[in-house]
């Protein structure tokens, strides 16, 4: 335990110290985990830890949560009765401000066609009372209330029956929404196309008060997709493709959130298919990165330019005005990096195989965007997927680059989603910091060691400092976000039962 406190005198040197807790003490049960809560603003609530207490039941298991405020003090906790097969449970806020715990699936407890996946738990915090979480189904015109989860067998069997008599499976999805009431989309499947879709508005009590009608005749030639990137109280702000013959043609369409009606249809063109078709998203080799953000006055998303199918020349940035309702395009290229890495190429290659991959996007108060991407080399036939150095690059607010910077880093090996973090806003959403951290080995000692390193960009200047989060006899230290100008550090080591999380304000 020396060895323990001795490490913690360090690392607090490091920090202005804040507050701790210890995660074995706040509940009996075994730990499971523990996330930070964040409302649908993106402003940080609070964080939920997860115990367990072992099998209640042939389908029941029995957990614990317990959640604290965003300075680390409990305020609730409850035991509860989950099913057999959930493993863990993840938490979130929703836009009602109820708890939700998503759980994560155990595959080993009921195997095979047996398997049901496990049901959502909905934590009312006004009163701590927590009950399954109700998910709607939408069929012939009629809602029905999901409590009960199938089974594998069941769903493959009825989806068979259904394929055979009608030739499609009819699907629809139900999304509660906090304009008010709720957002169906349905259509019918036939496997290598889809027809007759229909987004259907309803008030809270499940009147209907509108339907968008779209790709009524689609087949395996002709079609029309709609993907929604963001809704308000006034409009539902989509992108429409229409297909004719695999030639693709794409259109802003925004639709009035209260009458159903199109207020706004305009062509977007300049740009090739692949950029087009997935400009809603954007993903890395292993996930997908949030790549849009909503002002007041409008919304504005970055996505990767494409020039063909498999190879993209840096990013396009999407602006459009809430007011007007016009938008416009700007480009980023790759060979505009070339100040800061000298070696890229016009597809973000920089060295030996490697190649930019995003990590992050931040979107700042006023209009300049920061880009955080990483030196990745896919796995090969003969050798792991590795990782270096972070190259973060940042432009003004006409998308134009200011400079980018290169953080040097030692090579990961196979874990690729190890080594960036997470970010936070800073000023009120003026300036940004960004956490990673590096396994790096001592050019005295030859030990290797974790390092933090904690980023700031303040009025376009750089600032970066760097502490040690390892220790020998399996001592870990795990960053997680914390609330405006501090982190979160967890700290650990099974053999000692030590597991406590530790508030520290960043030296900024």
């Amino acid at each position: 335990m020396k060895k323990i406190l001795s490490f913690l005198v360090v690392l607090s040197s490091a920090f202005i110290f804040a507050q701790t807790q210890d995660l074995y003490s706040l509940a009996k049960g075994d730990y499971l985990g523990f996330n930070a809560l964040f409302d649908d603003n993106s402003n940080l609530y609070g964080y939920v830890a997860m115990y367990g207490y072992g099998k209640s039941g042939d389908k029941t298991k029995k957990f614990e949560y317990v959640i604290l405020d965003k300075n680390l003090n409990p305020v609730a906790n409850k035991e509860f009765e989950g099913d057999a097969t959930a493993q863990d449970y993840f938490g979130y806020i929703d836009f009602r401000k109820k708890l939700v715990l998503y759980p994560t699936p155990d595959y080993y407890t009921v195997k095979g066609r047996e398997f049901f996946y496990p049901r959502s738990k909905e934590i009312n915090l006004s009163d701590n009372s927590i009950k399954n979480k109700i998910y709607y189904d939408y069929k012939d015109g009629k809602f029905t209330e999901e409590t009960e989860p199938k089974n594998v067998r069941d769903s493959k069997k009825e989806d068979k029956a259904e394929k055979k008599l009608k030739g499609y499976n009819y699907v629809s999805v139900v999304y509660e929404i906090k304009e008010g009431g709720l957002l169906v989309f349905e259509y019918n499947d036939y496997g290598s196309y889809t027809n007759n879709e229909n987004l259907l508005r309803f008030d809270e009590n499940k009147n209907l008060l509108w339907t968008f009608k779209y790709n009524t005749e689609g087949d395996k030639k002709n079609s029309e997709s709609m993907r929604i990137f963001e809704k308000d109280d006034k409009y539902i702000y989509t992108i429409l493709t229409k297909e004719v013959k695999r030639d693709k043609s794409f259109f802003l369409q925004i639709i009035d959130m209260k009458t159903g009606k199109v207020v706004s249809q305009k062509p977007i063109t300049g740009f090739s298919k692949e950029t087009l078709e997935r400009m809603t998203s954007v993903y890395s080799y292993y996930k997908t990165v949030n790549n849009d953000k909503t002002f007041d006055d409008k919304i504005v998303m970055v996505s990767k330019n494409y020039s063909n199918y498999f190879k993209h020349t840096g990013f396009v940035r999407f602006i459009l005005d809430k007011n007007s309702l016009d938008f416009n395009f700007q480009t980023l290229n790759y060979s505009d990096l070339k100040t800061a890495i000298p070696e890229i190429d016009e597809n973000g290659y920089v060295e030996s195989g490697y190649y930019l991959d995003i990590r992050d996007f931040y979107f700042l108060e006023d209009g300049s965007i920061g880009i955080l991407m990483e030196k990745f080399k896919p796995e090969g036939q003969y050798n792991a997927p590795k990782t270096t150095d972070l190259v973060y690059a940042y432009t003004d607010k006409d998308f134009k680059l200011s400079g980018a910077k290169v953080f040097k880093k030692d090579k990961t090996k196979w874990a690729i989603n190890a080594d960036y973090l997470f970010s936070q806003y800073l000023n009120s959403g003026k300036d940004v910091v960004f956490f990673y951290r590096d396994l790096q080995k001592d050019d005295k000692t030859k030990e290797k060691n974790w390092n933090l390193f904690i980023n700031t960009l303040i009025n376009g200047q750089f600032n970066q400092e760097k502490v040690q989060i390892s220790e020998k006899d399996n001592f870990t230290v795990i960053p997680y976000v914390a609330k405006e100008g501090y982190i979160l550090l967890r700290e650990y080591n099974e053999k000692e039962k030590f597991n406590k999380i530790r508030l520290e304000r960043l030296n900024y």
